[in-house]
């Protein structure tokens, strides 16, 4: 049995953080508090001045496998995490086979067995093949996914989501919503603001993800299933969910690091500021921002998208959707969001691991004496430049490459398992 103490930190405790040891014995943190001083059996690591905060949890990751392999992998992307600070992630269904019934997701979890480094908690598909046509075996793959998700595709049809929400509702589970109207997204690739107009580039409205949003808080409220609506980027969204919320209807939201930190003004000719959602005007983003404060957004979660170099190489008009975001996620956040003041680290670690634990039944979120041992170390003092040639993930594709930031992960542990040390 694995026995260790961390020493010399400030630890996340009920919501603040206290100067606290913290000692691990097999996966259970054993003990937390002031001056453990260790019997001679453990290995101690001194971490002076940093924070100790129970392990991230990413609620929207894309891990590739089974089917493209060549874009990430269960244990490169699961590598990431845990560089990241990450001891959970949920895995999106865009695979192959698209996990669609118990037999399709079996092959998924095999993968996860095979090569997870951190916990991976997989989707199910709302539709086979994600197509929109015909539900998927929600019922037969309760228990074994952690929500229900389309993610990639809206889905389009009114009646379709109504019948997944109600087998949802019936079976318990979240049904976490990719919200796009596909009608309105007229060949666009980026937001349909001054940038695009500007460069030629056709845009993608605003309109396209609130209009499916309010249609399925809608029918969230009809069916008494649980939402959980991605990648919020529109303060229309926002609006529209804090009034959902006002009614008492059971939804959650995510936004991503890139939509509270970036905006199309910083847009360049370059496949790594391409995803979908894309990076929208300053006041969608002031608007997030005031979500998180009030409460409306619920948790952040990186739309970690890998894809080949080769795909990302191609501009904004042809690369691939998607970029990466494990590795960066807090340090950008950290830097961007807690430096200023804006937001208290008390807050950022609500948002990145406390909430999204909590929606999602995922154990963790909490450091505790007798509780599993999902933690990660911080530094927060140390300046260093985000470098995706250090990544462990084949993705490296990254709005932030090259942002200076304060927040180096150094030390995650996964059930008392050391998973990554600096």
């Amino acid at each position: 049995m694995e026995k260790f103490v961390i020493k010399g930190c400030n630890a996340f405790l009920d919501g603040r953080f206290v100067p606290s040891d913290v000692e691990v014995a097999g996966d259970i943190v054993s003990r937390v508090e002031p001056g453990i001083v260790p019997d001679g059996g453990e290995t101690v690591f001194y971490f002076n001045n940093c924070f100790i905060v129970p392990g991230l949890v990413d609620v929207h990751v894309h891990l590739r496998e089974p089917g493209f392999s060549y874009k990430e992998t269960i244990a490169s992307g699961t590598a990431a995490a845990a560089r990241g600070g990450y001891t959970a992630v949920c895995a999106m269904p865009n695979l192959d086979p698209v996990p669609d019934s118990a037999e399709h997701l079996a092959e998924e979890l095999e993968a996860i067995g095979r090569g997870a480094l951190i916990e991976v908690y997989p989707y199910g598909a709302l539709t086979v093949g994600e197509k929109g046509g015909e539900m998927a075996d929600i019922e037969g793959m309760h228990g074994l996914a952690v929500a229900f998700s389309d993610d990639g595709r809206g889905v389009q049809s009114e009646d379709m989501m109504r019948r997944c929400m109600e087998a949802c509702a019936g079976t318990g589970n979240i049904l976490a919503a990719h919200c796009e109207v596909d009608s309105l997204l007229n060949g666009g690739y980026i937001h349909d603001g001054a940038y695009a107009r500007a460069h030629g580039h056709r845009g993608i409205s605003s309109e396209s993800e609130w209009r499916e949003v309010e249609r399925d808080l809608r029918l969230a409220e009809e069916t008494g299933c649980a939402l959980h609506i991605c990648h919020v980027s529109t303060k229309e969204s926002v609006q529209l969910i804090r009034e959902a919320k006002g009614r008492g209807v059971d939804v959650s939201c995510e936004t991503a690091p890139h939509y509270l930190l970036l905006t199309e003004d910083g847009l360049q000719e370059d496949g790594r500021f391409k995803m979908n959602p894309p990076l929208r005007e300053e006041a969608d983003r002031a608007a997030l921002i005031e979500g998180v404060l009030d409460g409306t957004v619920d948790m952040i979660a990186t739309d970690h998208a890998p894809h080949s170099a080769e795909e990302k190489s191609r501009g904004l008009e042809k690369s691939a959707m998607g970029v990466v975001g494990l590795e960066c996620a807090f340090p950008a956040l950290y830097t961007g969001l807690v430096e200023p003041g804006i937001i208290t680290l008390e807050k950022l670690i609500g948002l990145m691991s406390v909430n999204p634990a909590r929606r999602f039944y995922i154990p963790g979120g909490e450091i505790k004496a007798g509780g599993t041992a999902n933690l990660a170390v911080f530094d927060t003092d140390g300046e260093f430049a985000i470098d995706p040639a250090e990544f462990a993930s084949k993705g490296r594709a990254t709005p932030f490459e090259g942002m200076r930031v304060k927040g180096k992960c150094l030390m995650t542990v996964c059930a008392g398992r050391t998973v990554w040390k600096a």
